[in-house]
């Protein structure tokens, strides 16, 4: 299913097509904000913006540029597991293709090798990313402010029982300063494989953490159109510059309390 986009004038035709897994599912705590933000930023960049979603039973699109995806409840993992794992050889493949994929929370676990429930039951995941996803009784809650060599300071919020650790070929997204991020025994948060980040923070994450943002934005350019992305044009008609916006956002989520 295509998602209209609100209109706005862009300086090209060419598009970025971009699928968001299981939206009617896998969307709590602002993860939708992940796909606006990508949305007006394509835009701002000059490109036309195409959002997909795909739920349990649709067609898989064959021309996709970046796919996201956000947290649930363990009812909704319930039901997309089976979907999931059906195209896991799909998104296995753009994986190695290096298509850029932004996976929060629930999603973030099952892109992993498996969810282990605190009763032992496992839930099968699709390997993307190496890692592996226990089930305990303390709940991990609250901002989190962490360090990445890559995107700098990363700033969101974290609300998972599910404590994840990192295989061999899954390198951490970020180090934590301030919370716990993947699990209470390592700084680690979230994780990485090629273009494929996966993490904890929702927030959501992109309106506080546009480096990321943008890095999904290039990466898929690159992979398209064989160019670098031109300079970003904001819009200028605001009060208050988008600039003044983020940095306001990023030193309130980082000064309140967990």
């Amino acid at each position: 299913m295509t998602v209209p986009v609100p209109s706005e004038p862009t300086a090209s035709d060419q598009q970025i097509r971009v699928l968001q897994l299981y939206p009617r599912d896998m969307n709590i705590y602002g993860d939708y904000g992940n796909a606006l933000v990508l949305m007006r930023r394509i835009q701002w960049y000059g490109f036309t913006p195409v959002m997909l979603s795909y739920n349990p039973g649709d067609e898989f699109p064959e021309d996709v540029d970046m796919l996201i995806g956000g947290g649930g409840q363990d009812s909704g993992q319930d039901r997309i597991q089976q979907d999931l794992l059906g195209i896991g050889d799909r998104l296995r493949g753009l994986a190695e293709q290096d298509t850029p994929m932004l996976m929060i929370c629930g999603l973030y676990q099952l892109f992993g090798h498996f969810f282990e429930t605190r009763d032992g039951s496992r839930i099968s995941g699709v390997g993307v990313l190496d890692v592996e996803t226990y089930g305990t009784d303390n709940r991990l809650i609250g901002n989190v402010v962490s360090e990445s060599a890559d995107f700098g300071q990363i700033i969101g919020y974290e609300n998972h029982s599910g404590q994840t650790y990192l295989g061999p070929t899954a390198e951490p997204l970020a180090q934590v300063v301030v919370g716990e991020g993947n699990n209470q025994r390592d700084p680690h948060e979230g994780a990485r494989y090629r273009n494929v980040l996966g993490s904890y923070l929702h927030g959501a994450l992109l309106p506080k953490n546009p480096a990321i943002a943008d890095f999904l934005i290039g990466t898929a350019v690159r992979q398209k159109f064989e160019q670098e992305l031109p300079a970003f044009e904001a819009p200028q008609s605001a009060p208050v510059s988008l600039q003044t916006l983020t940095e306001h956002a990023r030193e309130a989520a980082a000064a309140r309390p967990r």
